[in-house]
This record gives C-alpha cells, structure tokens and sequence, in this order.
C-alpha cells in the first residue's frame, strides 16, 4: 500500500512538472499547437532569397487584402501600396546598393502612407476640412506590413520587411522612382516570392523581457 501512494505521488510530480515547462517557455503550450493562426505567426521567418517563379494577380490581391484588414489609428487607414513587378523598376529601387532581394523576388510590395489627413478643426463641424499632421501613419503602415508577411507565411511564401522610412536616402529614391505624391512617403519594401531556402522560424522567447504591473 505504501509503495503505490508513493508511485501515485511520485507519478503526479511528473505530470505537474511536465505541465510547468510546457507553459512557462519549455514545449509549445497546448492551446498554440492546436492553433492555426498562433502556429503561422511563430512561424514567420524572413525570406531573402526567391525562384523565378512568378506570383499570381489572385496571390498578389489575397496579400493587399490582408494588409488593408491592418487597424489604424481613428481608422484612417493612410496607406496605399505601389506593386513593382518589373525587374527594371525594381532595379533602380537600389540605385547601386547591394540588395539582389528587390531583383530576384518576382514581386515588391510597397507600403505607403499619407503624412497629413484632412480634418476639420476641433468643435467647427460646419468648417471646411484642413490638411493636419498625421503622427499615426508609421504604427498604421506598420500593422499593415506585418499583416502582408503574415499572409505570405500562410500562403507558402517567402517575404522580408526592408525598412524605408525613416532612412532619406532609401525613402527619397523611392519617392521619385514610383512618383509619390508629395505627402505619401514609402514606408517599408516588401519583396514577396517562393522561398529559394529552407528557413526555420527563429525562437525569440524571451521570459527575461516581460514584466508584471510595473517595471
């Protein structure tokens, strides 16, 4: 008798031990495992290298739509995309720099955001609308861009955030190569295309960088 109590409380150690690593940064949590969405966002990786194979207008508008399903700030929704299919296009996005990702995918995703909005002044209902500051544009086109690499994960393709803003050199070039308007600014460059490598997700967790109710 006293042998099987302790083989019951022993093999009940094991179990709850088991349980403690499996949500405290050990094995994948249960409930991920089962978890379509949680499983593609652990997932992601940054593709920098791509086959020749082109993509279709159907996986080109499938990403598009996902982005714009992004949040935004007052739901301004500031962005606006320029797709850059052709190869010399492309090219001159690098002007010199070494960045073969912008030739070799098939497809370059642009994010683009309106810096002002038009609003009509605080408490004038009846007053025209105005151009005022939009201090949100960077957030929204960012939501907007990890909505794209997502959707391009759950697709079986490969994808990359190259950044842009807030780099003039970058954003200045490809404001005149895609002839942006005066207030839309390039945010992020996201080539798309069929993985040429096999990549594994990289594991970022990192219990050390959270913090609970204050610093």
């Amino acid at each position: 008798m006293k042998k099987t109590v302790l083989w019951a409380v022993a093999l009940l150690s094991l179990i709850l031990t088991s349980m403690s690593c499996s949500n405290n940064g050990g094995a994948a949590a249960p409930e991920t495992e089962k978890n379509a969405v949680l499983q593609n966002i652990l997932n992601r990786k940054s593709v920098r290298k791509y086959t020749g194979r082109e993509l279709s207008e159907e996986q080109i508008e499938t990403l598009l739509r996902a982005g714009m399903a992004a949040p935004s700030g007052m739901n301004v929704q500031p962005w606006s995309f320029v797709v850059v299919t052709d190869r010399e296009v492309a090219a001159r996005l690098v002007s010199g720099r070494v960045n073969s990702m912008y030739t070799e995918a098939p497809c370059l995703i642009v994010v683009c955001g309106e810096t002002t909005v038009m609003r009509r002044p605080r408490g004038e209902s009846d007053a025209e609308p105005v151009a005022v500051e939009n201090d949100n544009w960077t957030a929204d086109c960012a939501a907007v861009t990890e909505n794209i690499l997502l959707a391009a994960e759950s697709m079986g393709l490969g994808a990359v955030w190259t950044a842009a803003y807030p780099y003039e050199d970058r954003y200045g070039l490809i404001k005149e190569v895609l002839g942006l308007p005066d207030n839309v600014l390039p945010y992020a460059v996201v080539p798309v295309g069929y993985p040429a490598e096999d990549l594994a997700p990289k594991d970022k967790w990192k219990p050390e960088k959270i913090h609970r109710n204050r610093w």
